[in-house]
């Protein structure tokens, strides 16, 4: 970022996993900011999600292309206004997978599929998080896809502790890694079904300039799947 004496450099967390900093400029995180502030609005809008103990997730959501929900996809927002869920657009698609290229694609994840290249496939899905300054997000795999195609993550916003794990389990060994408003982090092949999750937010720390208080995380899937409940 600007200002910084040693800037941030593009890394690979952990095979598969690669962090982009500042991927993002200033006019297209205003950009899409605009865009998650219209999506949040009702008819299937932002929304509390409700986990099948009874508990809530302190991280409030919107969902583009197929709704998510604990845990599965449905056409409408089951546990919210029972409403369509709105479309994908394809600039965010197209977005996505100009996300891929930028990360550079897993060599490990490109030679186990020659056949059908998971990275060729169109993002069809989009979930929406966002954070205040007391939210948190578990450590979790996103394992409701069938694609193996990577997972793509744009943080707007406060600077949050993303947590990147393994694929064996929640705990050790883990990495932190923090993500500006800007960044972009990427994770597919071996890394695909890592645990990962959001243990901090540091409130205070958005772009002056962007209008935002709080963290929006737009993350982009590939389903390749059917639908539960309509």
């Amino acid at each position: 970022m600007d200002g910084e004496l040693f800037p941030r450099e593009r890394t690979e967390i952990a095979p598969g996993a690669v962090h982009v900093p500042d991927w993002l400029g200033p006019e297209r995180q205003r950009e899409l900011l605009d865009a998650c502030r219209a999506w949040a609005r009702p008819p299937a809008g932002l929304r509390t999600v409700r986990t099948p103990g009874g508990g809530t997730m302190t991280a409030r959501q919107v969902c583009l292309g197929l709704h998510w929900y604990p845990y599965g996809y449905a056409r409408t927002a089951v546990d919210g206004d029972g409403a369509p869920v709105k479309p994908m657009p394809g600039w965010l698609a197209e977005l996505g997978r100009e996300a891929v290229t930028a990360a550079g694609r897993p060599a490990a994840a490109a030679a186990a599929a020659p056949a059908a290249d998971p990275y060729r496939s169109a993002y069809d899905i989009a979930l929406i998080n966002f954070y205040d300054g007391d939210s948190r997000m578990g450590m979790h795999r996103d394992a409701e896809e069938k694609s193996g195609a990577p997972v793509v993550s744009l943080s707007l916003g406060d600077t949050c502790v993303f947590r990147f794990g393994n694929t064996a389990s929640r705990g050790r060994p883990y990495q932190d890694v923090r993500l500006l408003s800007g960044d972009l982090f990427v994770f597919g092949g071996p890394a695909r079904q890592a645990y990962h999750g959001v243990p901090k937010i540091l409130p205070g720390t958005s772009p002056p300039g962007l209008g935002l208080t709080g963290r929006l995380n737009i993350t982009l899937r590939v389903g390749g799947l059917g639908t539960g409940p309509d």
